[in-house]
């Protein structure tokens, strides 16, 4: 977030502390974020130096002018606490490094997505072999497979061999995948999920 400059005074949901220029430095913060500097309204706070060593409890308005001389930020970094413990740091510092955090976890993380393998009861070895190749990846990808056979007319009174279609696909992924569901009906077809295997 930049850092605006204006004249002291200012109050409200916007805090700021006087920097080399001679002007206050100012900043909004969202109702989400600790309150900050003149934001905050007790009488007397447990401090916590910019090192990390304690400072006590002091009133308020010294600790603000603690943080203003070192030309830091009071930060309130536990309201629930008897009495609020606030902390002196560069707060504009501490939002980069957080929003940087927060930016790497989020490149992190993983989304697993569900994809479908669809086959026909009547599907033949080469295809079969395809689909099999297909969900492989899949699973090496890191991706949830959904297969499905799918009954046309009276297949439907042979779903037994569409449950044994279902078992040859599952053998024949089961070195990269594990069954995450069981075939079960769903309409006019059967299917099951397959994860893939936990890495060692």
């Amino acid at each position: 977030m930049p850092a605006l400059f204006c004249p002291r005074g200012v109050r409200g949901r916007e805090s700021a502390r006087k920097g080399a220029t001679g002007y206050w430095r100012c900043f909004t913060i969202s109702k989400k974020d600790s309150l900050i500097n003149e934001e905050i309204r007790e009488k007397e706070v447990r401090v916590i130096d910019a090192d990390g060593s304690q400072l006590g409890i002091l009133p308020t308005r010294q600790a603000l002018a603690i943080a203003a001389e070192k030309g830091l930020d009071l930060v309130d970094i536990a309201p629930q606490a008897t009495p609020h413990v606030c902390r002196i740091m560069d707060y504009n510092k501490y939002r980069y490094e957080q929003a940087k955090r927060e930016k790497e976890a989020r490149k992190n993380q993983k989304t697993v997505d569900v994809k479908e393998v669809r086959m026909s009861m009547n599907i033949d070895t080469h295809d079969f072999e395809t689909k099999v190749n297909q969900a492989i990846k899949f699973l090496k990808g890191g991706d949830k497979v959904k297969v499905s056979v799918r009954f046309r007319g009276r297949e439907m009174a042979h779903t037994d061999l569409g449950r044994a279609l279902l078992d040859r696909f599952k053998d024949a992924c089961s070195e990269v995948g594990v069954i995450d569901k069981p075939a079960k009906m769903e309409g006019r077809s059967m299917a099951m999920f397959i994860s893939a295997k936990p890495s060692k």
